[in-house]
């Protein structure tokens, strides 16, 4: 690469961290570190939210699939859309409401108000586990990324993807650290707009014109790769059954909910969310990945578009595609962090002092929590491999343990907090030994090939309206309940 490159990457980075700064000195409360003091735009929100959900692991995992099955790969982030959609429709008018009145801080804050407060800490650590899994995946997203480019050399003992990784993750807990989440928000919101100029209109022309135009692309791959029935039907299913119900579980979609001024800011802001994922970057990930099949045939599907981007791209260009597409990397990262780092704050230490998460201290608290959680994602993306199958599978523990209970506690009044508890319990673990081959499947199941997170939300399902049948019914506060109005002094003093 050339000097030129590096200066473009070492500035783009810079001005992230400089961000961070920026917002030091504006979080006097949790409130502020964690929901941007609920007056956020829909329009910085809804980017921060494509961004977040896309981020560096599906670009580089959809520059994976097209590489492997062509466009037919963009119907991943077709569910993104329908999940983002739906969470508009059906979740953000009744949590908005209660929010208004409750000040909730973080997913597991709704779980308590509608449950208790067992199922809310059980709920933060399935939560936390999953996105500290998904952090860990967008540092090595990222380390894929710049150990084929930009850092592709040994310093000491350290190899290109062990420097990548430690370079990478210290630039994204640095910033996240200093600012919360309002440094989280702005700065996915242009890293967004870097990520979706420099593919569309850097890095898609670039590469069509290396390769000698679209007849010669066409010539180099199979024609089953510009097919959208290229996959099977398992596979979408999975997909859906993935990706979804994350839009109704996800911490960091709820932290931005609460920062929406209102329910039609919150609501703008998911159908924008939405439109971005399909089509958008959906095509343009895919098409990539075909352009990386055609010029680097023999590569790892994961690893081609970076080599396409080193190789393929003019001096300048390089450094601005590269620094796109850390921007999605960090994106992702910044936001997955902050959600780990809130429910290890709020949910956990407040649980057991909530003195620790009040005024400057909370602010404090936060931070080394941050910086904890974001040490420990870096010792995990040590030890992954696969971008794609690192976030699926974090997005399958946490969708088979927490969505049931979490659609019972919208939809389902007899729902009880014994049933939620055993639910999780029991959808997660259930995923979990399916995923890791502990519990082995009937050869008639296997057949199916169907995701492990199938059998976690199926059994998920059966314990919580069993145990809720089983049990009491629980009193619980109604959505459409009223808040209590504030005593009136003079009325209590006798006068007026």
């Amino acid at each position: 690469m050339h000097l030129i490159d590096y200066a473009i990457f070492g500035t783009y980075l810079m001005a992230m961290l400089g961000i961070g700064f920026y917002f030091l000195n504006k979080n006097n409360t949790t409130e502020d570190y964690f929901v941007g003091s609920r007056s956020m735009s829909s329009t910085h929100i809804g980017l921060s939210i494509v961004a977040t959900d896309v981020g560096g692991g599906f670009s580089i995992g959809l520059g994976g699939l097209g590489f492997t099955m062509g466009i037919a790969g963009s119907w991943l982030l077709f569910t993104g859309l329908v999940g983002a959609w739906m969470s508009a429709v059906l979740i953000i008018p009744k949590i908005k409401k209660i929010d208004s009145r409750e000040g909730f801080l973080t997913y597991p804050d709704f779980l308590k108000w509608r449950y208790n407060k067992k199922v809310a800490v059980i709920a933060a650590i399935i939560s936390g586990l999953g996105y500290l899994g998904f952090t860990a995946g967008q540092i090595l997203a990222g380390a894929k990324l710049s150990s084929s480019t930009i850092l592709d050399y040994q310093i000491g003992g350290l190899t290109p993807l062990m420097l990548s990784i430690l370079t990478i993750g210290v630039i994204t807990i640095g910033y996240t650290v200093l600012g919360g989440i309002k440094a989280v928000v702005f700065t996915d919101a242009i890293q967004w707009i870097v990520l979706l100029v420099g593919l569309i209109f850097v890095t898609i022309p670039a590469a069509v014109i290396q390769i000698g135009g679209f007849g010669a692309l066409a010539e180099r791959v199979p024609a089953s790769h510009f097919s959208l029935t290229n996959l099977s039907p398992s596979t979408f299913i999975n997909w859906m059954i993935t990706v979804i119900p994350i839009w109704s579980v996800g911490m960091t979609l709820y932290q931005r909910m609460y920062a929406c001024k209102n329910v039609k800011e919150a609501k703008r802001a998911w159908y924008i969310a939405g439109l971005f994922e399909y089509p958008a970057m959906a095509f343009a990930g895919v098409f990539l990945g075909i352009c990386g099949r055609a010029y680097f045939p023999g590569a790892e599907s994961e690893m081609a578009l970076p080599l396409l981007i080193k190789h393929v791209l003019p001096v300048g260009v390089t450094g601005i595609v590269i620094a796109a597409y850390f921007s999605a990397i960090m994106s992702t990262a910044d936001s997955c962090l902050m959600a780990a780092s809130g429910h290890c704050t709020t949910d956990l230490a407040g649980a057991v002092n909530p003195k620790l998460v009040s005024g400057n201290r909370g602010v404090r608290v936060s931070m080394i929590s941050t910086l904890v959680v974001g040490v420990l994602a870096i010792l995990l993306a040590i030890r992954f491999t696969s971008v794609l199958n690192t976030i699926l599978y974090s997005y399958s523990f946490m969708v088979s343990g927490l969505l049931v209970p979490t659609v019972g506690a919208y939809f389902w009044k007899r729902g009880t907090s014994k049933g939620a508890l055993v639910s999780m319990l029991c959808g997660g673990t259930t995923t979990l030994l399916i995923a890791f081959e502990r519990l082995p499947l009937p050869g008639y199941l296997l057949q199916l090939n169907l995701n492990s997170a199938f059998y976690g939300i199926l059994i998920s399902l059966i314990t919580f309206v069993t145990v809720s049948l089983l049990t009491e019914p629980e009193k619980r506060p109604s959505f459409n309940q009223k808040p209590t109005p504030p005593p009136n002094p003079s009325a209590q003093d006798g006068v007026g």
